[in-house]
């Protein structure tokens, strides 16, 4: 399963330097651990950063876990080389404890297992990773919430001690390279955790800020103006309007929630005035902690950021709250993302009737006026979700003049229905024939090469498929910014490949100019959110956490890259006791406070960990913003 194979790949050195000698089963605990742990910890130091290694739980056994035999075998070598698990509880780690001090060993240590037995049990599964039972968990103790750390042993001396922790899975894609229609059209997945399947076409987006007065809740009709404008120099009309909607953090909170409420209101109702048919609307609001933290750094104010929100909401008012509103008024704001859809002359004409009027286009030699049909049926079948194949009822004639029409009648019936990859990609290289010097022709063709690798992982693909391909693509007007982000993805499937053929220092090659060259595209939060996927997947976990940290600390950043962030650094002591951690936190619990606290949950109830509540400073947070006993 997908969860198992993270909590395999991911894992964190604890230092054991401040262990004391104190006996276990005869465990040694060294004051001085290099010198008598030097050759063993090289081994560690040496291990690629591809071997991943766990314990997974079955009922009431432990299992070690590793994806290489070879270092399986190395860990292992001497007859008094073993593993011993310490059983964490939950207990230990509650709100209710104070000035929780960490030991020697966390929890229940069990009896180690040395080489011998390790050797002699270890089982090869069907998906290529080894395992070995470990241990049993008492019964005493099998209901509690458990986490589970590896000693590992060496002449039984403790040399590494490991503590386990989850990141949260999202099935992570290619950048999305589009596809051309009329223009390039973009159709993403949108990213949910794995499990939930969900698909949405991306239409044309705008997006504004609308600032509000002090204590107020309606617009003023200057700051709407610019969007009022931009839907009258359009053709589209609103399908879908996202409001996030932000008060300043003064005031009661209560009283906060219910203007940011009015505002988002205030703003779907103009809109809604816009046009008849109905808009969906989707609304957020919160406090805007996050811009307040941000605005008040290395201002005579930044002592504010160590306190608790109760604390600062208590200091911000009267005299002290005037002082502070330059910075405040800059708050009360909303952030509105319109979802717009090119408007449809024939939408009240069902798909035949369409498709006559598309014929009869065609045979009086109309092209613009078939063109706008076509778009029509497209609008139809995504609406009505028919069978693309009645596209195949249109009559084309395969002339280079019709070469648009023809191209996106493909790329459709692909959009439409992912299946249809094959016959899409055997269509336009048959149009292609036609049209060999066409570069949307060649573009789309390429687009559809690199999905069938990916979704395939069709062998030998990247040996017969040229970069000069892709780069030949601007002899035929294709745009850099579009080569680029198909080389990216290149080197994405082809990390991939070699990483199956454990070509490690190769495939690191490729991320090398993955990191190199990400930069030159501009990328939405979908797309940054698959590729720190992607460099987790290939441990890279430094890096994702380095791609994702200057949209984390946005105030539009989306909910699930923010929390992905927060899965790959909140482990991190040096990253979490920052000022500026804490608006990312603060953030995350606007956003979505029961998510937030499911962080310090176990590995096993779809958490991190709850480890990281021994760090008093997100201790405290968590206790400031979740229920704990």
């Amino acid at each position: 399963m997908l969860k198992k194979n993270l909590l395999l790949f991911a894992f964190l050195i604890l230092s054991i330097d401040t262990i004391h000698a104190q006996s276990y089963f005869g465990i040694e605990f060294p004051s001085n651990r290099k010198k008598k742990c030097g050759v063993y910890v090289t081994y560690f130091q040496q291990m690629p950063k591809e071997v991943r290694f766990s314990i997974e739980r079955e009922k009431s056994n432990l299992y070690f876990t590793i994806n290489s035999k070879e270092w399986f075998d190395k860990l292992f070598k001497n007859d008094d080389d073993g593993i011993a698990i310490d059983i964490v509880m939950r207990d230990s780690y509650v709100c209710s404890v104070e000035d929780y001090k960490e030991g020697q060993i966390r929890g229940l240590l069990l009896k180690p297992v040395y080489a011998k037995k390790l050797k002699t049990n270890v089982e090869q599964l069907k998906d290529g990773n080894y395992r070995v039972l470990v241990g049993r968990i008492p019964t005493t103790i099998l209901k509690d919430e458990l986490e589970y750390n590896i000693l590992f042993l060496h002449h039984k001396i403790l040399c590494r001690y490991y503590w386990i922790y989850e990141l949260e899975s999202y099935p992570w894609e290619l950048l999305d390279m589009g596809l051309y229609l009329d223009s390039i059209t973009y159709n993403p997945k949108i990213i949910k955790p794995v499990g939930s399947k969900s698909f949405s076409v991306k239409y044309k987006t705008l997006s504004f800020k609308i600032p509000f007065e002090k204590n107020k809740s309606e617009y003023l009709k200057k700051d709407i103006k610019p969007l009022y404008d931009s839907l009258r120099l359009t053709n589209f009309t609103i399908k879908k309007i996202n409001i996030r909607a932000y008060s300043s953090i003064e005031g009661s909170t209560q009283r906060n929630l219910i203007l940011q409420k009015q505002r988002a209101a205030s703003i779907a109702k103009a809109l809604q005035t816009y046009q008849k048919p109905t808009i969906i609307t989707e609304v957020y609001s919160s406090e805007n902690w996050v811009e307040f933290l941000n605005d008040i750094g290395h201002t005579k104010y930044e002592n504010l950021k160590s306190l608790p929100k109760a604390e600062i909401k208590e200091k911000v008012v009267g005299d002290f709250a005037k002082e502070l509103e330059p910075i405040l008024k800059n708050h009360r704001k909303a952030v509105v993302t319109l979802f717009l859809e090119k408007k449809d002359t024939y939408k009240n004409n069902p798909v035949k009737k369409l498709i006559s009027l598309f014929n009869s286009s065609m045979a009086e030699g109309t092209f613009e006026k078939a063109a706008n049909i076509q778009n029509s049926i497209f609008n139809k079948l995504k609406e009505s979700q028919l069978d693309p194949s009645i596209l195949n009822k249109m009559e084309i004639p395969k002339r280079v003049s019709n070469a648009p029409l023809l191209y996106k009648n493909s790329v459709f019936k692909y959009m439409m229905n992912q299946s249809n990859l094959f016959m899409a990609y055997q269509e336009l290289k048959d149009l292609e024939k036609l049209v060999p010097n066409n570069g949307r022709v060649k573009y789309n063709l390429i687009v559809l090469k690199l999905l069938f690798w990916n979704w395939y992982q069709t062998d030998g693909v990247v040996e017969n498929y040229s970069y000069q391909e892709i780069r030949n693509l601007k002899k035929y007007g294709i745009p850099k910014v579009l080569i680029d982000r198909m080389l990216v993805n290149y080197h994405i499937l082809e990390a991939k490949r070699l990483m199956q053929i454990k070509e490690y220092a190769k495939k690191d090659a490729s991320v090398s100019f993955i990191l190199e060259n990400y930069k030159k595209i501009p990328l939405s939060d979908n797309d940054y959110l698959s590729l720190a996927q992607f460099l987790s997947h290939y441990a890279n976990t430094k890096e994702a956490a380095n791609l994702l940290d200057k949209r984390a600390r946005s105030i539009d950043v989306s909910e699930d890259l923010l929390f992905y962030y927060l899965n790959l650094t909140i482990i991190h002591k040096d990253l979490t006791h920052s000022l500026d951690y804490r608006t990312i936190l603060l953030n995350a619990v606007n956003m979505d406070k029961k998510r937030f606290c499911k962080l310090f949950n176990s590995i096993e109830k779809g958490g991190v960990t709850f480890q990281i509540l021994s760090d008093d400073y997100l201790k405290k947070t968590y206790c400031e913003n979740c229920n704990n006993k």
